[in-house]
């Protein structure tokens, strides 16, 4: 396995822990019956179990794009050292996203955002040479 699959793996690894960060959280706030039930009428979750929410919902968005991009990329034999670090730089930066997320550290957290999607520009890149 190459280093953009592996990459991918650990991002999706990291997706799980999130949802169940999020779910932990969202527990503690509403409790299982609720979480159990049909969710209607739930209530706006604030603090940590609403920044674990966002975090995990802004990680799914961002693994639409990346796992496209790592399986094209592996797909079309277009994979080099370029690809490799951007998986690489996705992978940790969205891991640290996710802590900067959690502790509420908001203009850190963008910058975060910011070198995932950096990231996923290594990746794409060889596939438009």
């Amino acid at each position: 396995m190459g280093p953009e699959l592996k990459y991918l793996l650990f991002s999706v690894l990291l997706t799980f822990v999130q949802v169940l960060i999020a779910a932990a959280a969202a527990n503690q706030v509403v409790g299982l019956t609720t979480l159990a039930g049909n969710r209607d009428d739930m209530p706006t979750y604030t603090g940590f179990a609403g920044r674990a929410k966002r975090a995990h919902l802004n990680m799914l968005e961002n693994m639409a794009l990346f796992s496209a991009l790592v399986l094209i990329a592996v797909v079309a034999q277009k994979t080099n050292a370029t690809t490799a670090m951007g998986a690489l730089i996705f992978f940790w930066a969205r891991l640290i996203y996710a802590v900067i997320y959690l502790l509420g550290v908001p203009w850190l957290r963008t910058l975060a955002w910011f070198v995932s999607v950096i990231g996923m520009v290594m990746v794409a890149w060889p596939l438009f040479a």
